[in-house]
């Protein structure tokens, strides 16, 4: 750090008084340091709101009522940190706060698993519709890669009758899955497995296998973000096109799906990688806030 970004928080704490001064502030350093946003927020503005309403214990969407709220001692200490940790240590800042957010819902999260980011959180908003025409009568699910357990947790909520496997290679992830499954009183319908992919779940079927895997190619992971680099590299890289793990999905998805089922997957930028490597495959592509290349789904017939 620069003797001159030392100086501006060494003389923040004594000069600054409302959340106003604050969030000035903070957006000043974070553009500064030139931070990268892709972990929640989109820029230093909305990343220092949610970092102060969230510091100052208050509610998230509402930040105009406490503009000119002058803060205790303590307030500005604690949010001074948080801003210094976030410049200094470039950690995203869901593992400053220990949350992330998928729409309405919350989860736990630290280093030991990938800040909650899943364009497969909108579908299962909307259930998977017009996909699925009938939530209720969905009786299993399989989330590959679960980390937070987030899709889980989420693939619950939209299919009340199904039971979820929720699979990692990582124990140290599921440790945290665990916790946000408690968080949701969900134990009795979220079956957590320690596997490779489908290594150790012979025999299972299940209507819809969704997932979120390592899909980052070689070239991208060494020109990660330093923010990224504090997220668990397995969850991250996945050979040098990005589709190892993909590969693996696809030569077995279909022994694991019942005779309707469908296969949705999250592979980040690599559509056209993945349409060159399996030319055959009738890939429906489908529509996400960010547009229609990030995620695709497959009935099990379409692997056979």
């Amino acid at each position: 750090m620069s003797t001159q970004t030392s100086d501006y928080f060494s003389g923040a704490a004594h000069n600054l008084y409302t959340v106003r001064d604050w969030l000035r502030f903070a957006v000043s350093r974070f553009n500064q340091a030139k931070l990268f946003f892709g972990h929640g927020s989109s820029d230093a503005y909305d990343e220092a709101v949610y970092l102060i309403l969230h510091t100052l214990h208050l509610p998230l969407d509402r930040l105009e009522p406490f503009l000119d709220a002058r803060l205790t001692d303590m307030e500005r200490t604690e949010i001074l940190s948080i801003i210094q940790r976030r410049v200094e240590q470039r950690a995203p800042a869901a593992y400053l706060t220990h949350e992330a957010w998928l729409g309405d819902f919350r989860f736990y999260v630290d280093e030991r698993v990938i800040v909650p980011r899943s364009f497969i959180a909108e579908l299962l908003h909307e259930q998977l519709a017009p996909w699925i025409t009938e939530p209720e009568e969905i009786g299993s699910v399989l989330d590959l890669c679960t980390g937070s357990g987030c899709l889980a947790i989420l693939a619950a909520h939209a299919f009340p009758n199904a039971s979820v496997d929720a699979v990692d290679l990582s124990p140290a992830a599921l440790a945290v899955a665990e916790r946000n499954v408690a968080d949701y009183e969900l134990r009795d319908r979220i079956n957590l497995i320690e596997s490779d992919l489908f290594a150790k779940l012979d025999g299972q079927k299940y209507d819809i296998i969704i997932s979120n895997p390592p899909y980052v190619d070689a070239a991208s992971v060494a020109a990660l973000p330093q923010e990224y680099l504090h997220e668990p590299k397995l969850a991250l890289g996945s050979g040098d096109d990005g589709l190892d793990a993909v590969r693996i999905i696809l030569k077995h998805a279909a022994q694991h799906l019942t005779d309707n089922g469908v296969l949705v997957v999250e592979i980040g930028h690599n559509r056209e990688v993945l349409e060159a490597a399996y030319p055959s495959l009738p890939f429906t592509w489908l529509d996400v806030s960010a547009g229609d290349q990030f995620v695709f789904m497959l009935h099990r017939n379409d692997l056979l």
